[in-house]
């Protein structure tokens, strides 16, 4: 009997360890809160959180930069957590969509923004308050937002899910990775009756859904590019029409940031308007 309860002992035990360890490589959840067209919330591992979004057939929500047609930006708000001194977040690469009412640039179906946070004391849980602002859109758009939280323990491991996430969000040239699109030369014509901006690009061989984005500071506008030539051989040319609306002596000497996105890769790059 005694050795019968040794046994049942050693194996609660190694059950328990195993729990332990499950939890820990699963990652942590909260619960979904719906919203009109859409329902969110937050994901946690190995450091990184994940603001989920899933959206309703047909609805669409927005990139950092709406595009064109107007929308809303998401936004994030993490002033309500605890132990949280820094969170840092990215956005995986977008599409465009084009209607009657213009071009916009975001996503459907379902998008996870990856997070990246940072402790004020790493050997304690983070509890993660976030106000997530965003946009819903169908045939007219709506604001929303969601109360999230979720307490976010230091030894969870990153999660599937999450690592898609990451691997999903535009690259910068030096971290580049294979199937990655570059951004090979930029070429600023500020001056004369129609200035513009011609990005030439590389992608992968068989690449489809390609497409390019840019990005000023300060709030400055710059129109999306147009694809004006592409080779089929994976060299295609944007062109940044500024002739329009676009305060050029504001943007000369700022950074700008393209994003090139296809179905096998994305990257990110920025560079000096001269």
């Amino acid at each position: 009997m005694r050795r019968y309860l040794t046994l049942l002992a050693g194996t609660i035990v190694g059950l328990a360890i195993w729990v332990g360890a499950a939890a820990a490589v699963a990652g942590v959840a909260s619960e979904w809160v719906d919203g009109h067209g859409s329902r969110a919330r937050l994901i946690s591992g190995g450091g990184i959180a994940g603001v989920e979004l899933e959206l309703a057939e047909g609805w669409k929500t927005y990139w950092r930069f709406p595009g064109e047609a107007g929308g809303v930006a998401p936004s994030f708000d993490w002033s309500k957590s605890t132990n949280l001194e820094n969170a840092q977040v990215l956005y995986p690469a977008p599409k465009r969509f084009t209607d009657a009412a213009g071009d916009t640039i975001g996503y459907k179906g379902s998008v996870v923004f990856p997070v990246r946070l940072k402790a004020k004391d790493a050997s304690k849980p983070i509890d993660v308050r976030l106000a997530f602002g965003y946009g819903v859109c169908r045939d007219i758009c709506i604001p929303a937002q969601a109360l999230l939280s979720l307490t976010v323990p230091p030894d969870t491991a990153i999660s599937e899910e999450l690592m898609d996430a990451m691997a999903r969000v535009p690259a910068p040239p030096e971290a580049r990775r294979e199937g990655d699109p570059l951004l090979k030369r930029v070429v600023p014509e500020l001056s004369g009756p129609r200035p513009r901006i011609v990005l030439e690009t590389e992608f992968s061989g068989g690449a489809d859904h390609i497409d390019a984005f840019i990005e000023a500071p300060e709030g400055l506008y710059v129109p999306l590019p147009k694809k004006i030539a592409d080779d089929g051989k994976g060299a295609v040319t944007f062109e940044v029409d500024l002739s329009n609306d676009v305060d050029i002596a504001a943007l000369k000497g700022k950074q700008l940031t393209a994003t090139i996105v296809s179905d096998k890769g994305q990257s990110e790059a920025t560079f000096p308007l001269q």
